[in-house]
């Protein structure tokens, strides 16, 4: 019997306001939050983000993450986020594109330097 259901990673940012505001404008809600805590959930997918203080939390160098998220339909994932993938500064999104591994990715820079990408299975199914 299967047990486990989801991964939610700890995402540490130097603004948790910006983080939040950025998750939400990708469909994501707040689920919960605590003065320098959040939780967000989108579907199966979720992120709990923590804002650094200080020297609290990993080094900027040293703390940037790619998350990769799967999905059934990027295309329908980047025509509902086009809108808000408009207002971020150019460079921070590419895709959608077919990677020659058989994904199909969108990869979008958060404000804090991490790196989500969403991604379809496209490989041909022998």
């Amino acid at each position: 019997m299967a047990n486990l259901f989801r991964i939610t990673p700890f995402m540490h940012v130097p603004d948790i306001e910006v983080a939040i505001g950025f998750f939400e404008m990708l469909g994501f809600t707040l689920r919960f939050r605590s003065a320098d805590y959040a939780y967000v959930q989108r579907e199966a997918a979720a992120f709990r983000i923590l804002q650094n203080r200080g020297d609290d939390g990993a080094p900027p160098g040293n703390r940037r993450f790619c998350y990769y998220i799967d999905v059934e339909n990027l295309d329908a994932l980047h025509a509902e986020l086009k809108p808000g993938l408009a207002a971020l500064d150019d460079g921070d999104v590419h895709g959608p594109v077919d990677q020659m591994y058989g994904q199909r990715e969108l990869m979008i820079v958060a404000p804090d330097g991490n790196l989500l990408v969403f991604g379809q299975d496209i490989a041909v199914k022998r």
